[in-house]
């Protein structure tokens, strides 16, 4: 039975945006030579008893710090959490439940790798409340997706994709594109054929070369050439011709989706909403009364295991959020959206109003646009220069 709240604590957060809840599972069967997340291989696996009720138990310190919430989406990140078993998703679904009221449409998405053994899991996973599936499929030919370190090939990603459309009300997957010597014309037809494939939602993401990534080291060396700003600004611009063609148009600078068929949860990220990061490593944004904290968990996962099982989380790290630098942070999430922003929530965070000579500055040369309802977003050009436009505003 849902408890009388104080007055005034049935409006904290942001609910006009959302709340959510991360989850993050850091175990991979193998590490990607791309990949800069927090993600660990281990030659044993996971005492999986253990993690999920150390999950447990870091969901009930966030439930008590953010009373009068209503969970409108969860995600399963990691990692692979495909390789949890359905019986440790319930398990954290459970404890989620038990903490705040979760809405009755609530988006509960789970990543998962396009392997023929996790595909045998996805009817486990939907009983247990998943109802939106990610796959990281990331290429859809074989010479690439051995490049990329991914361990299956394009005919299981492809097994996988109608499994997956046959058991969950709704789809997404991952493509890498801008990959070494890939033409637009070769981008085009992979992105023809994926779209085929597609349920609502695709998720086209350039190949960047993070730090102290395996790629790092070989583009280091010279021997992972990228394409040059021409080539990938030629390659995003055939993306969004294509998915625009066949009703998936971007809603956000590397999300395409059927309009209704928005990742609800990525949504909250991008508006500048609340959620809590439960799991090794996992990151949350928690708006108190007057400012915002931001908090970070212990990264290795048996180091922040040890923690929650001690004191009952694993927040390593904390920082209040306000003024300035809460406004800067919106304008980095919400000016990736089509949707763009509202200068009056960015002036009643910042405290300050938008620099209205920069932004008619920023007018003049196409790079940003207003909408309707007051909004200001990137323009179409803007969207190639993003970072740009941004660090313009926030100076």
């Amino acid at each position: 039975m849902t408890q009388s709240l104080p007055e005034g604590v049935a409006r904290a957060g942001t609910p006009d945006i959302g709340f959510g809840v991360y989850v993050h599972w850091p175990f991979c069967a193998a590490k990607c030579p791309y990949c800069d997340f927090n993600s660990h291989v281990r030659h044993s696996p996971p005492d999986q008893k253990r993690f999920a009720a150390a999950l447990a138990r870091e969901i009930r310190h966030f439930g008590a710090a953010t009373p009068g919430r209503t969970v409108t989406s969860i995600f399963f990140g990691g990692g692979t959490p495909s390789l949890m078993e359905p019986g440790t998703i319930e398990t954290v679904l459970e404890a989620i439940a038990n903490e705040w009221p979760v809405a009755p449409d609530a988006e509960i998405t789970m990543e998962a790798n396009p392997s023929s053994v996790e595909a045998g899991r996805f009817a486990g996973y939907r009983s247990a409340g998943v109802n939106r599936l990610s796959l990281g499929v990331q290429a859809l030919n074989d010479a690439d997706l051995k490049f990329l370190g991914r361990l299956h090939d394009t005919q299981s990603a492809i097994r996988a994709i109608e499994l997956a459309r046959s058991i969950f009300p709704r789809l997404s997957f991952d493509l890498i594109y801008a990959r070494p010597g890939q033409t637009p014309e070769a981008w085009a037809r992979e992105l023809e054929e994926a779209i085929k494939l597609a349920a609502d939602h695709l998720s086209l993401y350039q190949l960047t070369i993070e730090p102290e990534t395996p790629f790092a080291a070989l583009h280091a060396r010279g021997k992972l050439p990228i394409p040059d700003p021409d080539m990938a600004a030629t390659l995003f611009a055939t993306t969004r011709e294509i998915t625009e063609q066949h009703g998936l148009p971007a809603y956000e600078i590397s999300n395409h989706a059927v309009p209704g068929a928005e990742s609800r949860h990525n949504l909250i990220y991008w508006r500048y909403g609340e959620y809590a990061g439960v799991g090794p490593g996992a990151h949350s944004r928690l708006v108190l009364p007057d400012h915002r904290l931001a908090q970070v968990t212990e990264k290795v996962p048996e180091s922040w295991l040890d923690l929650v099982e001690s004191r009952g989380h694993g927040v390593t790290f904390e920082e209040t959020i306000a003024g300035e630098m809460a406004g800067d942070e919106m304008l980095l999430m919400g000016l990736r959206l089509v949707e763009g922003i509202d200068p009056r929530r960015y002036a009643a965070l910042a405290g300050r109003r938008l620099d209205p000579v920069r932004l008619a500055d920023l007018k003049a040369h196409g790079m940003v646009e207003e909408i309707a309802g007051g909004r200001i977003r990137a323009s179409r050009e803007g969207w190639f220069v993003l970072d740009a436009v941004v660090a313009d505003l926030a100076a």
